[in-house]
């Protein structure tokens, strides 16, 4: 998600469930439509400040859903960029992106529509859901002690959503370095994106179900880190595998990069953490940015901005600006 003037180069990609083209547009289009952070200025300029509240005002309920909103946003636009179809229901002709592997657990849908109908209130048909869900995942970062940016704004909302391209695009949280690696440069992200981005685990919690394979079968893991995850997650069967455990076992609701601290003493909880460090290619960033939290925060939000440009939906035939966030207009 971030905020570079830029076009990059048309990226075919091939998938082991669907074969599709990625286009990562750096926020514009050949037809002159393009993303920019006052494209609300005269339309609706209160809508940054009305997400920033009704993000705040979700946090100060349940400070986990921070983490749950980024991860809407992440998940969101690793599935033909950033449109919102993560948002929207299963209906007669697709089945929707909630119920793919990857998406297990996903929460704040609820609070997107909270805040889409404030929205609403003020500029009816004027705000995108993807736009609202851009910012609300910048202003969780913000909220929680991360850094701040401008978003660029100017997306349209997608007419459809796909369960087989989710599920063959979305990292796991079992995937193996070179997996990680593949995914993320399918969508036109580096895998320097890759490893700063998956700092986004220095907040939020996972299910039992996405760490117990690690916990009892896994070497480079702390044993004393994971006979503590072992306690509240068996290994079998299907009771406690909705049992939460903190991404960062140090401060789980505040942003910081003890994360990465983490990974150095083997504590990461998901493979798909670990795997950042451990004897690979990926080692260097990993102690760098346990040294210096500047250098994690700003290459971040260059990530974040980067990710936020992901094949949107600019034109106005290609997309809609949607009343319900779940369904299409």
């Amino acid at each position: 998600m971030r905020e570079f003037p830029s076009c990059s180069s048309s990226k075919a990609m091939i998938l082991n469930i669907v074969v599709m083209s990625t286009v990562v547009m750096m926020g514009s289009t050949a037809s002159g439509w393009f993303l920019k952070p006052d494209f609300y200025k005269s339309t609706c300029p209160n809508v940054f400040s009305t997400v920033y509240s009704g993000v705040k005002s979700a946090i100060a309920n349940e400070n986990r859903i921070g983490a749950s909103i980024l991860r809407l946003h992440f998940h969101d636009c690793f599935v033909q960029g950033c449109d919102a179809s993560v948002l929207l229901n299963d209906t007669s002709t697709f089945r929707g992106e909630q119920g793919a592997l990857p998406n297990g657990g996903i929460r704040g849908l609820n609070i997107i529509d909270n805040i889409k109908s404030e929205v609403e209130a003020i500029c009816p048909g004027v705000v995108s859901c993807a736009d609202i869900l851009t910012i609300a995942a910048r202003d969780s970062v913000s909220i929680l002690g991360g850094p701040t940016w401008q978003v660029k704004v100017g997306r349209r909302d997608s007419r459809t959503a796909s369960l087989a391209i989710a599920n063959a695009t979305i990292p796991l949280g079992s995937s193996d370095l070179p997996n990680l690696i593949r995914r993320f440069a399918d969508v036109g992200l580096s895998t320097k994106d890759m490893v700063v981005l998956s700092g986004a685990h220095t907040i939020g919690q996972a299910r039992c179900a996405t760490f117990r394979a690690r916990i009892y079968n896994e070497t480079n893991i702390d044993p004393s880190f994971a006979r503590s995850r072992q306690a509240n997650c068996p290994q079998t069967g299907n009771q406690g595998v909705g049992n939460l455990a903190p991404l960062d076992l140090q401060t789980p609701t505040r942003w910081d990069n003890n994360y990465y601290i983490n990974l150095l003493a083997r504590k990461g909880l998901l493979h798909s953490d670990q795997v950042l460090y451990n004897g690979a290619s990926t080692d260097s960033l990993v102690e760098s940015y346990s040294k210096n939290s500047k250098a994690f925060n700003a290459d971040f939000v260059a990530a974040m901005i980067r990710m936020g440009d992901i094949t949107p939906i600019v034109e106005p035939s290609r997309g809609e600006i949607r009343k319900n966030c779940r369904r299409i207009n």
